[in-house]
C-alpha cells in the first residue's frame, strides 16, 4: 500500500511543480521591464527604489489548507482524503468506537454516482465527471470502512458494481482503471469483496479469470526464485516480465490470499511458515509462501526497510514502519503470530513519532496490528493510539461490541451473524417446545 501512495504522491507533486514553472517557460525566460522604465538599450538612470519592508521582502506563505468538516487529519487531502478517512474508521471499529455521523457523511459524500470513490473530491455537491480521478484503492478501502457500520448496503453495492466494471482481463485490478493489475490493488479489492459478502472467485473477468488468478501470477515461485526473494510477491512485473520482491505487496497479498480484510483477528499460531514449491500454486499456498518470505525478512532486524531511492546510499536503509505494521497484521491473521512477536515489540518502541507525523492512517495501521495480535491499542508502548486517532477528527461515539477482539473480527459487520444466531436460538426454542408436547402426549396415551 505504501508503494502505491508514494508513487501517486510523487507524480502529483511533479505535476504541481510543472504547473508552477509553466509561466516562466511561456515567457521564454525574459524578465519584464519594470513599470515606467525606458525600453531603450541604455535606459536613463533612475532613482534607487525604496528598500522593501520586511513584510514585502518575506516570501509569501502558502495558503492554509482548508480541511472539510468531518474529515480526519490536518494535511492536504488531495491525494489521500478517502484513504485516510477509510483507515481511520476501520481503526476505530477495531478499537470498539463508532465514527461520528459527520465523518460517515463525509466519506459517503465522496462517492460518485457510478459507485467509484476518488482520492478526494473537494466539491462533493457537484457530479463527478471525466476529470474526477477515481481509483480502485480508494473505492476498496471505502467499502471496507462502510461495511463496519451496518445499514450501508446500497453504497457498498454501488462500489462493488463499479469495481466489477473495471476488472482487468487477468482477473485483477490496478490503482488506475485501464492499467495493468498490481498486487496491492487486487488485494484491497479482495478485502472489499470479502467485507461485502461476495466471494472473490465469483467475480470473473471477460476471460473467466478472478482475483486470485491475478494474485498468484504476481507471486515469485519458490522453485525458481533466487535466494531471499523466494515466496515474495511483486508489485507488478518489470517491462521484461521479471518479478522482483516487494515487501509492501507481499504483506497485502498474504492477507488477501487467505481471504482476509484489513480488520482481522488472530489465528492460532502454528509451525513457522515455509516456502513450498508447487506445480499448480493455489492462492492459499502462495500466501503462505509469502508469509515465509516476510518471516525471514523480519528475522534479521525485527522490521522491514524502505526500498532505497535511486542514487541514494543504501548502506543504511530506513525502517518502513507502516509496512512492518502490515506484516504483523498479515502474519498474525494467517496463523504465524509467533513470527511477528519481535516486530510487534519493535513497533511499540519505534512508531510513536512516525504516527504523529503521518496522522490518522498511520494510527489506524498500528491499531489494526494491535487488534490482530490482541494487544491493547490504548497502551501501545505507552501510547494511547485510540485517543490520538480520535483527536484527528470529529469525536466518535462509543459502541457496544463483542468482548474480545477476535470475536469482534468474526462478527458480521452487517449484523448477518446476529441474525443467524437469532434463528438458531428460535429453532432451539421451537424444537424444545415440540419435544415437550410430544413428551406430554406420550405420557397421556401410555396405559
Amino acid at each position: 500500500m505504501t508503494t502505491v501512495r508514494r508513487c501517486a504522491a510523487a507524480l502529483a507533486a511533479s505535476a504541481v511543480l510543472c504547473v508552477a514553472l509553466a509561466p516562466a517557460a511561456v515567457a521564454g525566460g525574459d524578465v519584464p521591464a519594470a513599470p515606467g522604465s525606458s525600453p531603450s538599450a541604455d535606459p536613463a538612470p533612475a532613482a534607487s527604489p525604496p528598500a522593501p519592508s520586511p513584510a514585502e521582502s518575506a516570501p509569501a506563505e502558502p495558503a492554509p489548507v482548508e480541511i472539510p468538516p468531518g474529515l480526519y487529519g490536518e494535511k492536504d487531502p488531495t491525494y489521500d482524503g478517502v484513504w485516510r478517512q477509510s483507515l481511520a474508521m476501520l481503526g476505530q471499529f477495531a478499537a470498539r468506537v463508532r465514527p461520528a455521523n459527520q465523518a460517515v457523511a463525509w466519506l459517503k459524500g465522496q462517492q460518485c454516482a457510478n459507485g467509484a470513490f476518488p482520492a478526494y473530491r473537494p466539491k462533493p455537491a457537484g457530479p463527478c465527471d471525466a476529470k474526477t480521478a477515481v481509483d480502485s484503492n480508494a473505492t476498496a478501502a471505502a467499502i471496507q470502512a462502510l461495511s463496519t457500520l451496518g445499514g450501508q448496503r446500497p453504497a457498498m453495492n454501488k462500489g462493488i458494481a463499479w469495481l466489477r466494471s473495471v476488472q482487468n482481463k487477468d482477473g485483477g485490478w490496478s490503482y488506475t482503471p485501464g492499467t495493468p493489475s498490481d498486487t496491492n490493488s487486487t488485494s484491497l479489492v479482495i478485502g472489499a469483496l470479502t467485507a461485502a459478502g461476495v466471494r472473490p472467485t465469483a467475480v470473473r473477468s471477460s476471460e473467466g479469470k478472478h482475483a486470485y488468478d491475478a494474485l498468484v501470477g504476481l507471486s515469485i515461485p519458490c522453485a525458481t526464485a533466487s535466494g531471499a526473494d523466494a515466496g515474495a510477491f511483486a508489485y507488478q512485473p518489470d517491462p521484461s516480465g521479471k518479478l522482483s520482491a516487494n515487501d509492501d505487496a507481499t504483506a497485502a497479498a498474504v492477507l488477501a490470499g487467505v481471504g482476509k480484510r484489513l480488520v482481522s483477528g488472530p489465528v492460532k499460531a502454528g509451525p513457522a511458515p515455509a516456502c513450498v514449491p508447487a506445480a499448480d500454486l493455489a492462492p492459499e499456498r502462495a500466501a503462505r509462501n509469502g508469509a515465509a518470505y516476510l518471516a525471514s525478512v523480519l528475522a534479521a532486524t525485527g522490521h522491514l526497510d524502505q526500498p532505497p531511492m535511486p542514487g541514494a546510499d543504501d548502506s543504511a536503509p530506513l525502517p518502513d514502519i507502516g509496512n512492518t505494521a502490515e506484516a504483523v497484521l498479515a502474519l498474525t491473521a494467517t496463523g504465524y503470530g509467533d513470527q511477528a512477536n519481535r516486530a510487534l515489540e519493535w513497533l511499540k518502541q519505534n512508531s510513536g513519532a512516525w504516527a504523529e507525523e503521518n496522522g490518522p492512517a498511520a494510527y489506524a495501521q498500528l491499531i489494526l496490528a494491535a487488534h490482530a495480535t490482541e494487544t491493547d491499542p490504548r497502551n501501545f508502548g505507552g501510547i494511547d493510539l485510540v485517543q490520538r486517532l480520535n483527536a484527528t477528527g470529529p469525536a466518535p461515539k462509543a459502541v457496544a461490541v463483542p468482548a474480545s477482539p477476535a470475536a469482534a473480527a468474526s462478527t458480521s459487520v452487517d449484523n448477518g451473524g446476529r441474525a443467524v444466531l437469532w434463528l438458531i436460538v428460535m429453532g432451539l426454542v421451537v424444537a424444545c417446545y415440540i419435544g415437550f408436547r410430544i413428551s406430554i402426549r406420550t405420557k397421556s396415551v401410555r396405559p
